[in-house]
C-alpha cells in the first residue's frame, strides 16, 4: 500500500475539515431564519423592543463563546446551556428591574454582551488567520 494512503487509513479528516463540515447545519439554520424573518416581517411591540434586544445579544453572545470554545477544543454542552440561560435571566432581570426603577439598566447588559460579542469575533478572526 502506498504510504499517502497508509497514512490517512482509519483516521478522522483535519481539525479544520471537521469544523467545516458540522458547521453546515447550524448554517442553514440561520439562513433559513433570517429567510422567515424576513419573509413574516414580526412586529415587535415597543414595550417589549428592550427584552427583545437583549434577549437576541445573550443568543448572540451564547452562539459566539460556542463556536470559540469549539475551536479551542474546550466546548461544553452543560457549559453552554447555563451560560445562555444565566446570561438571559440576568440580562432580563436587569431590564425588568430598570423599567421598574425607570433607569434604562438594559443598557448594562447591552454593554457587557458587546464587550464580549467583540472579544469572541476577534478571537474567532484570529483563529482563522
Amino acid at each position: 500500500m502506498p504510504p499517502a494512503l497508509a497514512r490517512g487509513r482509519g483516521r478522522h479528516p483535519p481539525r479544520a475539515s471537521r469544523a467545516l463540515t458540522t458547521m453546515w447545519l447550524p448554517l442553514l439554520g440561520l439562513v433559513l431564519g433570517l429567510i422567515i424573518g424576513i419573509s413574516v416581517a414580526p412586529v415587535v411591540p415597543q414595550e417589549y423592543s428592550r427584552y427583545t434586544a437583549v434577549a437576541i445579544l445573550a443568543t448572540l453572545d451564547a452562539i459566539l463563546g460556542a463556536a470559540r470554545a469549539d475551536l479551542n477544543q474546550t466546548y461544553n454542552t452543560r457549559i453552554f446551556w447555563s451560560g445562555f440561560i444565566a446570561n438571559s435571566l440576568l440580562a432580563i432581570g436587569l431590564t425588568f428591574l430598570g423599567d421598574r426603577l425607570g433607569v434604562d439598566l438594559f443598557l448594562a447588559a447591552v454593554v457587557a454582551f458587546g464587550v464580549r460579542l467583540f472579544n469572541n469575533l476577534a478571537i474567532i478572526r484570529r483563529h482563522f488567520l
